[in-house]
């Protein structure tokens, strides 16, 4: 029987918000955005999550998240570590950070030796993405694949974002994605440096079982050539984009008309609130996902 895993990248520090996002209740009954992601997964049959957290809070967050999911998926665990690094590389003085998506990732190929998907924790995604996902890891029409939104749909009311930009071709393959910092909702629209419907990439991905060699080729580049650096992040967008550039893979976008939202900033939580609770309302989601 197929699998369909979900890898859930849960080890963000949550710096700008100010806690970690990924237990913060914002649904009418007190579930968090994670929660909905997880709901949209099972329902479009995903039947196995990978959460990939930090050491530091694996208690709080087996309690508090792992166990509302564990009559109703598999659930596992993986473990992003500051030294969990390529062979013969040590953590440069005065890191304190992990190395970003690209690295978390990386750290749970132990636990996902198939073809699976991968999204962010903080980020409410919506159910046609899920359905994307799963079709696709069921029917390959293409190495990987992406859920690609339009920018003016990812933006924060309350600061700026960062967002990789990304090429696509008329047949629905993309060539690059390119990490843009700084992306107001002032910078989005006519006459400013966006117009607003560029598709750009969550971190909503479906990788095939070759993406493995591919990601820890691109880990073992990035340790060789950036690692003394500071504040250098191996972001899972730029490996992809490494890997379609040297001709080594193929993704395919699958475009989606619905909004993302999230909580990058705490003063995001109401507007969350709101968005979730007309949702609700709407009979999209029942008034309590998960029995606690």
């Amino acid at each position: 029987m197929h699998v369909r895993t979900l890898v859930v990248l849960a080890a963000g520090m949550g710096s700008r918000y100010g806690g970690l996002k990924q237990l913060d209740p914002v649904g009418p009954g007190g579930e968090t955005i994670l929660d909905y992601a997880v709901y949209d997964a099972i329902r479009a049959g995903f039947d196995r999550v990978v959460f990939v957290i930090r050491r530091d809070f694996e208690e709080v967050f087996r309690a508090q998240v792992g166990s509302r999911y564990a009559d109703r998926v598999e659930v596992a665990y993986a473990f992003q570590a500051l030294d969990l690094l390529p062979d013969g590389c040590v953590v440069p003085p005065g890191r304190t950070k992990p190395w970003g998506t690209g690295h978390a990732v990386w750290c749970a190929r132990d636990q996902v030796p198939a073809s699976f998907a991968v999204i962010n924790a903080d980020d409410f995604l919506g159910r046609d993405a899920f359905a994307q996902l799963a079709d696709f890891l069921a029917a390959p029409d293409a190495d990987h694949a992406m859920v690609g939104y339009r920018l003016g749909n990812t933006l924060s009311e309350q600061g700026s974002v960062s967002r990789g930009v990304c090429q696509v071709t008329a047949t629905g393959e993309l060539t690059e994605v390119v990490e843009h910092t700084g992306i107001a909702r002032s910078d989005v629209g006519p006459g400013q440096t966006f117009a607003g419907d560029e598709i750009v990439s969550m971190n909503c991905w479906a990788f095939q079982p070759t993406f493995w060699a591919a990601l820890d080729r691109q880990w073992r580049k990035f340790g060789a050539e950036r690692l003394p650096e500071e504040k250098a992040e191996f972001y899972l967008p730029a490996a992809v984009s490494a890997e379609i550039a040297a001709g080594r893979a193929t993704v395919r976008v699958r475009p989606t008309s619905a909004s993302w939202f999230g909580v990058t900033y705490r003063e995001d939580k109401p507007l969350v609130e709101a968005t979730l609770a007309q949702m609700v309302a709407a009979a999209e989601y029942p008034a309590s996902l998960f029995s606690r």
